[in-house]
């Protein structure tokens, strides 16, 4: 067979055999350089990227590396160094001298720990299961022919009956692994992360490194935007409806945009061939600053260190999946609708958005052993909380592709003032903020349905960067988190978060004497309402409690047996942190005024000063109640039922 070869000493053709070993494609090599260091030698299917030292694949051969007649491989190799040879060898013909080769090294990719849906979708082949048809296949049970055989988990066809615009990622990666054996999948990885950055030091090492010299073996090709055939994330699914009515009161109460933080886990989706979704258990709220169109947001965050700690203690280890924020205003005609903003002849992702979205992706990416890099794209989610057509809220969903991430990598864009409009920068030479920026591109039709290739400087739309993710609830609810009655953090002045309150509500729950009860409903009643996401967090910074005691209590509530699992509720209450909390909640009423008040109705977190008011303290009386208009956001110091503001009810 032909096989091509391209280096920086030129183009090459050789006939070779598809048996032959790699070490004579190696000889092959060496022919056609000068002082080239055999150890250094590498070949890749692609001009970047991709790279495999030839002295890793030693016993292969050329069939086995999945290369065919006329296939073209790209060679890089560094000059030989002057000191001596390494011991190891790799056998060659005769009338080749034979170079040393330094032993092979390991292929550290190959040791990434993946996430565990990445290693079930790869023990499994992902095929699309086909029914027999009765009017073609004349076989016996047991046979198969081409009417029922299964499809490719990346069949086109069925993509586009299902409306699947994106390949799911273990689709994708299936489509583009070697044929071959599965030996020779792992010679050389599938996947390789773009870059848009100029490489330094130059591969060449014939001039100074950018931004004094630049040449085509270092610089970026130019950049052409297109749809990214697959994403990293095919559903985003909310365990609980009450998780985003909860993120969404406080907008609700002040008009104000929140954001938040998603904390689940991940599964496989099984409505999109080899798919992975997104379950989200809970929103941690960030420390903000709220406004009417915006917010401001600090990063990293500093809480962020604790929250993830103590995430991967739940019973099913949890992490950070994704942020969501909300974008919501009220029309002017109609306080109960919002204005509808986002849709296709305005925009979906503003370019600041986008941007702030591959700069979260490109600090998570996800371990993965088809890359050189030992890691391949982000998992993180996108969500917006935005007003439908109607005037409802909605929650929309994205990712952005690996180009956005690569071209916010290498500095390349900006937000405009249009936020559907994407700035591509201009080049930079200073010596402390040097940037490049090669062409780039854009395909779109225009009025005669010609596709036509616009260069994107200075803008290009949005969209060329956007990935949807599907989202929604499920229809049997099975939250790890069964409450979400607790204060919810960093909400100054609307909710915040006291001991006060958390050890009344134990009080109230009889924690003082639950260990000497046997009634398992009250046990239950109190692990049910310690269940939440938001009140484990609080304790765990109160110190109150060990870590250890803290992880045992967060491993209890998130079990799926906490409703009847008498033993581990008998494990939470033998702790030494339980005890102290305990011992703190029984001080805690003995200090409080007796009140013949009734407590039934009364949320166990709501602040002191209102407790008191409801329990008749003096200190209280004759305050007037201010109702804020849950519409319009009005301050209400009147006893009425309607606001005065817009009229709408108040309850």
């Amino acid at each position: 067979m032909l096989v091509r070869i391209r280096s920086k000493d030129g183009n090459f053709r050789f006939d070779l055999n598809p048996r032959d070993d790699v070490s004579k494609l190696l000889s092959k090599i060496l022919e056609t350089t000068l002082d080239a260091d055999p150890s250094s030698i590498t070949i890749s299917n692609q001009p970047r990227g991709n790279e495999t030292l030839v002295s890793r694949l030693k016993g292969r051969t050329l069939q086995s590396l999945g290369l065919k007649h006329g296939d073209m491989i790209f060679v890089g190799y560094n000059v030989k160094p002057s000191s001596a040879p390494s011991d190891a060898t790799m056998d060659l013909p005769p009338s080749q001298p034979t170079p040393t080769v330094p032993q092979p090294a390991h292929r550290h990719w190959e040791t990434v720990q993946e996430h565990p849906v990445d290693t079930y979708w790869r023990s499994r082949d992902g095929k699309i299961p086909k029914d027999r048809d009765s009017r073609f296949c004349k076989h016996g049970p047991n046979g198969m022919c081409d009417y029922c055989m299964p499809l490719e988990p990346y069949d086109a066809a069925y993509q586009a009956e299902h409306n699947i615009k994106h390949l799911s990622f273990h689709a994708y990666l299936r489509k583009i692994s070697p044929k071959t054996s599965s030996s020779a999948a792992q010679a050389l990885p599938a996947l390789s992360p773009i870059s848009y950055k100029v490489k330094v030091p130059c591969p060449s090492g014939g001039h100074p490194s950018w931004p004094a010299g630049i040449c085509t073996a270092c610089q970026p090709s130019a950049i052409t935007l297109q749809s990214q055939p697959f994403r990293m994330v095919d559903h985003l699914e909310i365990a609980s409806q009450d998780i985003v009515e909860r993120f969404l009161q406080a907008w609700r109460a002040t008009g104000l945009q929140r954001f938040g933080w998603l904390i689940g886990h991940y599964e496989p989706y099984d409505k999109v061939p080899m798919g992975i979704k997104a379950v989200v258990e809970a929103i941690h709220e960030p420390p903000q600053e709220g406004e009417l169109d915006g917010l401001t947001l600090g990063l990293p965050w500093e809480d962020e260190p604790r929250i993830m700690e103590l995430a991967k203690s739940a019973t099913t280890p949890l992490t950070i999946v994704g942020y969501i924020f909300t974008d919501l205003e009220p029309t002017p005609e109609d306080r109960t609708k919002n204005v509808y903003k986002r849709h296709s002849q305005s925009f979906f992702l503003s370019s600041l958005e986008a941007i702030f979205a591959a700069t979260i992706q490109n600090s998570n990416l996800t371990p993965s052993q088809s890359s050189p890099t030992g890691s391949f794209g982000s998992r993180m989610v996108t969500a917006i909380l935005t007003a439908t057509e109607d005037g409802q809220v909605d929650i929309s969903a994205y990712q952005v592709s690996e180009q956005a991430c690569a071209m916010v990598d290498a500095d390349m864009i900006e937000a405009s003032v249009e936020p559907g409009i994407v700035r591509v920068k201009e080049e930079d030479r200073n010596q402390d903020s040097a940037r490049y920026v090669p062409d780039v591109f854009y395909r779109y039709k225009n009025e005669y349905g010609i596709e036509v290739k616009k260069s994107a400087k200075p803008c290009f739309p949005v969209e060329y960067l956007l990935l949807n993710v599907t989202h929604g609830f499920p229809q049997n609810p099975s939250p790890l988190f069964r409450s979400t009655a607790f204060a919810i953090e960093n909400r100054p002045g609307l909710e915040d978060q006291q001991i006060e309150s958390a050890l009344s509500a134990l009080n109230r729950l009889g924690a003082p004497s639950i260990e000497e009860s046997r009634d398992l409903s009250r046990r239950i009643e109190l692990a049910k309402w310690l269940s939440d996401w938001h009140l484990i967090t609080f304790l765990d910074s109160t110190q109150l409690m060990s870590k250890d005691d803290i992880r045992q209590l967060l491993r209890i509530v998130t079990s799926p047996t906490l409703t009847e699992d008498r033993k581990s509720l008998d494990a939470l209450i033998k702790t030494e942190g339980w005890q102290t909390l305990v011992t703190f909640a029984r001080e805690s009423a003995l200090t409080r005024p007796s009140t013949s008040a009734p407590t039934s109705n009364v949320s166990h977190d709501i602040p002191q000063e209102i407790f008191d008011q409801i329990a008749g303290e003096d200190s209280t009386r004759g305050r007037r109640s201010t109702k804020i208009c849950p519409h319009c956001t009005f301050e209400n110091d009147h006893s009425g039922s309607d606001c005065e503001v817009c009229g709408l009810p108040l309850g």
